[in-house]
């Protein structure tokens, strides 16, 4: 299979001065990727295709709620680094992560327009969602964007909500759906699995012991995690073995945890090394974690937990169906 190429990442606005190719440029947090925000990428390259112009994006690090309201600064669907790939997957060649800071919050929708989309990044069109809102205290709508780009010289598209079976699909709706242990649903907004991307760790040595042997992983800090336990894919990210498992999230109340782990039980034998990091693609949810009286009520509990993961995977199989991966 043909690699996808990379696309160049600018951390700031001077490092994309004079370097930043002219493009048509899509604008946005991305967070997730979902299915709406593919919708907007699909457009801006296919016109840049037609147009002999660069696909671009322009996203934002930290999330704007980090500066303009702390108290409301939504947990993470994917990390920047997973964004900035899915977004190389997706076709776009040049991005700009622009640090938001407090003097980009305070900027009129004007020097937003002037200093960055058609200076720095040579913006000869933009693709945003209909309800779009930039500059200090979101003063620009899409009307004042569109009056913008007509006054520096580049058009302006704007893309009504992707709506999935009467939902309109968010970043916010998808972060809802996990935090509720509804992965299938955040699936179907995502198109593919929610994914769980970390290194491997030293676990607490009592799955090995008492229970079942685990992989286990740290969330990232700010990351949504649901809670529970999960039929799940775990892949090697190293050398891309798969696995069929079941995963619990949570804080092992059985044992007196209180720091959220990911302990995944492959279904499949190893067949080599212990992988060093793993990704851990949640399908299904089970049951919610709860406390056991005993480590041997625990054990008899994922027993019958792998046998319900086991008939998810033969039914699967059966049905010769799978969720859209793009890697």
């Amino acid at each position: 299979m043909k690699a996808t190429p990379e696309a160049t990442v600018f951390r700031n606005l001077e490092s994309a001065r004079d370097k930043f190719e002219p493009c048509e440029l899509a604008i946005g947090n991305f967070d997730g990727v979902h299915i709406g925000h593919q919708e907007l990428i699909r457009r801006t390259v296919t016109s840049a295709s037609a147009n002999d112009l660069v696909p671009a994006v322009l996203t934002f690090d930290p999330h704007p709620a980090a500066i303009v309201a702390p108290e409301r600064m939504p947990l993470a669907i994917v990390s920047l680094a997973e964004r900035l790939r899915l977004l190389s997957v997706l076709g776009i060649r040049q991005i700009l992560v622009l640090p938001f800071t407090a003097p980009v919050a305070r900027m009129t929708p004007e020097e937003f327009v002037k200093d960055v989309l058609a200076g720095p990044l040579r913006a000869r069109a933009v693709f945003v969602g209909e309800n779009f809102r930039f500059g200090a205290h979101q003063a620009g709508n899409a009307a004042t964007l569109r009056d913008l780009g007509e006054a520096f010289g580049f058009a302006t598209h704007f893309l009504p909500p992707v709506v999935y079976r009467g939902e309109v699909v968010s970043s916010s709706a998808t972060r809802r759906h996990l935090l509720a242990g509804n992965v299938d649903r955040a699936a179907r907004l995502l198109g593919r699995c929610f994914s769980v991307k970390q290194p491997v760790v030293q676990g607490h040595g009592i799955g090995s012991k008492q229970t079942v042997p685990t992989l286990n992983i740290k969330p990232a800090p700010g990351q949504v995690l649901p809670r529970g336990v999960y039929v799940t894919e775990t892949v090697d990210t190293d050398d891309a073995r798969r696995w069929p498992s079941i995963t619990n999230c949570g804080v092992r109340p059985t044992f007196g945890g209180d720091e959220v782990t990911v302990e995944t039980y492959l279904l499949g034998p190893l067949d080599g090394e212990t992988p060093k990091h793993i990704e851990v693609q949640f399908r299904h949810f089970v049951r919610p974690e709860r406390a056991f009286p005993d480590a041997a009520k625990l054990k008899e509990q994922i027993l019958r937990d792998v046998a319900k993961a086991q008939t998810y995977w033969r039914r699967a199989a059966g049905s010769g169906t799978r969720l859209l991966r793009y890697t």
